[in-house]
């Protein structure tokens, strides 16, 4: 698959080219007023058949509502149910916390931005406004971070500390990728690192994974599936304008493997068919993040990634999971 190459053109209008400790610490205060939890359920991310609240016989009372199958009949609230006709039961959401997963890519596809910053820099940024939202509700806080042919993960715990050595090994891959790197051929890595989130999230945690999905086929789709059978999976499209419209004029430098070429965006045979490419890519990785049944979030380079997230946490609708 065909890449936009960063240049020296690109390079003089982007604002965030990296990313180190100290930034991705103070991103703490951006966090404020944000979380993965549901204000209104049936709005929320995370609503629908897995809910990022832990239903049970738990301590804090949290709601009454109709009777669904599968309910623990012993939840019937039968003053409710003999005043409105209709079953309904008490829910409660369990006073424990449960680990959070930050999976970021930092592979060379992320390494391109035309406008505010890289890819690279928008997943380093969303993934780490996420540990500050997890870790200031109390969960415990790890992640995998990878590149073409790295993995690294950081187990969960909840301390400073621990934030601060993810956002060491997320800085640390972000600032090994130059525009002189070595070309690379489209690697497997993003599913080595979903089966690495796999192994290490078992059971009832909150995964984010924030990626341009480039190299994402068949196998991720099943990775995906068999995470969010028992977790709550949130995936952050990271993407640039460019590949939704390019620009009427002016010339980009295109990559695949080890050859580039420069082309002539005023030429109306290169525009066209280029453009349809890329448009087509990032519909493909969308629709494939749809068909895995995992809430999807978009992100631009082009905008803040607090006011995306923002502007998005609460006011998607989950896709419906389509089974195999």
């Amino acid at each position: 698959m065909p890449q936009l190459a960063r240049s020296p053109v690109d390079a003089a209008d982007i604002g965030i080219a990296y990313v180190d400790v100290q930034h991705l610490m103070r991103l703490e205060l951006l966090a404020r007023d944000l979380t993965f939890l549901p204000r209104q359920k049936h709005r929320s991310i995370l609503a629908g058949q897995h809910s990022s609240r832990v239903r049970g016989r738990g301590l804090n009372f949290e709601e009454i509502r109709h009777y669904l199958p599968g309910d623990d009949i012993r939840t019937i609230d039968w003053h409710v149910t003999l005043r409105t006709g209709e079953p309904h039961v008490r829910a409660y959401t369990e006073e424990k916390d449960r680990p959070a997963f930050l999976v970021v890519d930092q592979s060379m596809s992320m390494f391109f931005g035309s406008q505010r910053s890289l890819k690279s820099v928008v997943a380093a940024e969303f993934a780490s406004i996420g540990a500050w939202m997890a870790f200031r509700g109390g969960d415990r806080v790890g992640a995998v971070v990878f590149n073409d042919t790295d993995i690294e993960h950081v187990k969960p715990h909840r301390s400073r500390n621990r934030l601060h050595q993810i956002f060491g090994v997320i800085s640390r891959f972000n600032q090994s990728l130059t525009a002189g790197s070595a070309p690379v051929e489209p690697t497997a890595t993003l599913n080595r690192a979903l089966e690495e989130v796999l192994r290490l999230a078992f059971h009832d945690c909150l995964v984010c994974i924030a990626s341009d999905f480039a190299h994402a086929d068949d196998r991720t789709l099943r990775l995906l599936r068999n995470i969010a059978a028992h977790n709550d999976i949130v995936a952050a499209l990271v993407f640039d304008p460019l590949a939704q419209k390019l620009p009427g004029s002016g010339r980009v430098v295109v990559s695949q493997g080890e050859l580039q070429v420069e082309l002539d965006l005023n030429a109306r045979t290169v525009h066209e068919p280029l453009s349809d490419l890329f448009n087509a890519r990032l519909k493909t990785v969308a629709e494939l993040l749809r068909h895995s049944g995992v809430p999807m979030l978009a992100f631009t380079t082009a905008e803040s990634v607090r006011d995306q997230l923002s502007r998005q946490l609460g006011h998607i609708a989950v896709p419906t999971a389509a089974r195999a």
